[in-house]
């Protein structure tokens, strides 16, 4: 009889508990034959994470009354042609927070992306994926990288049609609070078809052992306009400082003799469009790098390509990108998660997202 009741104690628990939160599992799995050329050599391979990085991810949130929520995320980049871990082995990888939702805004602590990042990611016609990715040339990572660790994140509500997030990441260095920190914010306008975003972040480049290095500062405007079946895409963006606009593979792809020099003043403007027809949607973007360094290391990427949607789950897609790198510059045509090893680059493949 005790051992009934324990029983059916544990039941009610568990639904009073279900009934109270719950928990997603989701995730992406994207394949595709890349072909890089215009570097050292011709590479062929298949490829994970093209259009968007392979991930399982677990979301889910707790209602404590009164309009407030405990929310978290758990989400893990990995490589399906391998089975191996991404983001350099990290379990969690790609994002890792918990926080509290209430009316007056969110607040998360946790690994997360920067507000530099999701603005142009917001603004990318092919979504910071595929050959035509804008960090090829877009300091859009804000200083190198797209996330943050040890980061408190504040989310606004929308207020007519105006909404704001700040973040801050600890550098964590002992005795020198400023070495590593990081800043960000947003400003973000919606109405109607038109939504514009105003984005900026601040990493200071000191660490524990290299002092008076300075600071990297990124700042961008993006505008989305939205006619239905056409978008239109805008970025202009400037940044300024070291390690405030490195080129994804700093390996010396070109073989030049000596190594692309990273700019540490330049600007950057995108021009884009998408247009659905049917269950496809074309995409093209001009991407323009203005380094105002003595150096002069410009480069233009000019980008096409094609997704056709088998349902609301899976899409194929195939893309073209070429960057035409000025007085040595060093930028590569990569994807989603790599960095590429020429200026020339193909992608054929296919995403599903469950």
């Amino acid at each position: 009889m005790k051992k009934t009741m324990f029983a059916l104690a544990l039941g009610a628990s568990a639904a009073t508990a279900s009934a109270q939160s719950n928990v997603t599992v989701y995730g992406i799995v994207d394949m595709a034959l890349v072909r890089e050329s215009g570097g050292l050599a011709t590479t062929t391979k298949l490829t994970s994470g093209v259009e968007a990085g392979s991930r399982l991810g677990f979301k889910g949130a707790e209602d404590l009354g009164g309009g407030m929520s405990a929310i978290f995320l758990l989400e893990n980049g990995f490589q399906s042609d391998t089975g191996a871990l991404g983001q350099g082995g990290l379990l969690f990888g790609r994002q890792a927070y918990v926080g509290l939702r209430t009316r007056s805004g969110t607040v998360t602590l946790g690994r997360q992306y920067t507000p530099q990042y999701l603005a142009v990611a917001a603004v990318d016609p092919f979504g910071s994926g595929t050959a035509g990715d804008t960090k090829n040339l877009m300091a859009s990572t804000g200083n190198g990288a797209s996330r943050m660790d040890n980061a408190i994140k504040y989310a606004s509500p929308v207020w007519s049609g105006f909404s704001a997030e700040l973040v801050y990441g600890a550098g964590e260095v002992a005795g020198d609070s400023a070495a590593g920190r990081q800043l960000g914010a947003s400003l973000t306008y919606n109405g109607g078809p038109l939504t514009l975003r105003l984005a900026t972040h601040h990493r200071d480049n000191d660490t524990a052992t290299l002092k008076n290095t300075g600071a990297a500062n990124n700042t961008v405007l993006t505008a989305l306009y939205d006619a239905g079946e056409f978008k239109a895409h805008a970025a202009y963006g400037r940044d300024k400082g070291l390690n405030s606009a490195l080129p994804r593979n700093l390996a010396n792809p070109f073989g030049y003799a000596v190594a692309p020099t990273p700019s540490t003043d330049s600007d950057v403007l995108l021009l884009g469009v998408t247009v659905q027809q049917g269950m496809g949607v074309w995409l093209a973007s001009y991407i323009r790098k203005n380094d105002k360094t003595g150096f002069d290391q410009d480069a233009r990427q000019f980008a096409g390509g094609y997704r056709y949607y088998l349902s609301k789950r899976t899409d194929l897609y195939g893309v073209y990108a070429h960057i035409r790198n000025k007085n040595g510059a060093g930028y590569t045509v990569g994807s989603a998660i790599e960095g590429g090893t020429g200026n020339r680059g193909l992608n054929l493949g296919i995403r599903h997202v469950f």
